[in-house]
């Protein structure tokens, strides 16, 4: 146990499913996060299903119920459901908690907590870089987030002890820490993560589409490529149906770029423009070096 004391009492976890659950599990692994940690579901099977698997210390009906006394709050919801959720916990939250959540959009968050978020709690918004394409209560493991980038967005005047709360806990879960503002933030997931799933949800729904007979062959013969887009298209459907909707014009600014640089690559095809389709491969190769080179491959 840290001699020193725990990060935090109280720590809540509202939406225990992949990333909830995983950070509830690393709070309970590491001895110095948190005294008691506390969640609560949307549906009471959910709840249930925590309490069976035994990774929090108590498992709330609501979010009301759940945020009481708490110290330390992290949203891990779609963001779709931020404000609504935010409109009912607000007026239930402590004086001098902190607030953070591990949504993949930033901007959005920003815009549907402030209005709900009561004087004297502190906000911190955030964002693990870590996944995989499975959800629920029973996906989270502790050593989700070794070795991933978890990009923090404070506001200006958030308070400093605030965000190093916030830093710490993430740094306990085995994450690289980054700062930036959230506009910036929303572009940069855009392109290395938005993007690549709306691309892998495009691809299976063209698959699907095809006629029975080739659909069939598509999915018996299936090589690494497809399979890899698979993977990402199995992902959750409310999380990414409002990240593509809280994330609109970034990641339609990058599908814009993306859309005239495949035209230009098809062009190259079209002509047989080999000089140009050489290029485009190396890049490729150079943008995995450089991912392999960083251990985020």
């Amino acid at each position: 146990m840290n001699t020193q004391g725990f990060l935090f009492e109280r720590l809540c976890i509202i939406g225990p499913g992949l990333i909830g659950g995983s950070i509830a599990r690393m709070a309970r692994a590491h001895g110095g996060v948190a005294r008691h940690v506390v969640t609560t579901a949307n549906t009471e099977a959910s709840r249930a299903r925590v309490r069976e698997l035994g990774f929090a210390d108590s498992v709330a009906d609501t979010p009301e119920e759940a945020v009481q006394g708490a110290d330390g709050v992290v949203l891990c919801i779609p963001v779709g459901a931020y404000a609504g959720v935010m409109s009912r916990i607000g007026p239930h939250m402590a004086p001098g908690a902190v607030l953070t959540d591990a949504g993949s959009t930033k901007g959005s968050v920003v815009r549907d907590v402030l209005p709900h978020l009561p004087a004297g709690v502190h906000f911190v918004p955030a964002h693990p870089m870590a996944g995989t394409e499975f959800s629920g209560p029973d996906a989270g493991f502790p050593s989700l987030f070794e070795g991933r980038y978890c990009i923090m967005t404070p506001l200006p005047g958030t308070d400093a002890s605030a965000v190093a709360k916030v830093r710490a806990l993430w740094e306990a879960a085995g994450s690289m820490v980054e700062t930036m503002d959230p506009a910036t933030h929303d572009k940069v997931v855009a392109m290395v993560s938005h993007l690549p799933h709306l691309i892998a949800f495009t691809i299976c729904g063209t698959a699907d589409d095809l006629a029975e007979e080739t659909r069939e062959a598509v999915l018996k013969f299936a090589a690494s490529g497809f399979r890899d887009f698979t993977r990402i298209a199995a992902s959750d459907v409310a999380m990414w149906r409002d990240v593509f909707l809280n994330n609109r014009e970034a990641l339609l600014e990058m599908l814009a770029r993306f859309t005239e640089d495949s035209h230009a690559l098809a062009r190259a095809v079209r002509y047989g423009q080999a000089d140009f389709i050489e290029d485009r491969i190396r890049r490729g190769r150079k943008i995995r070096r450089g991912l392999i080179e960083r251990k985020q491959a």
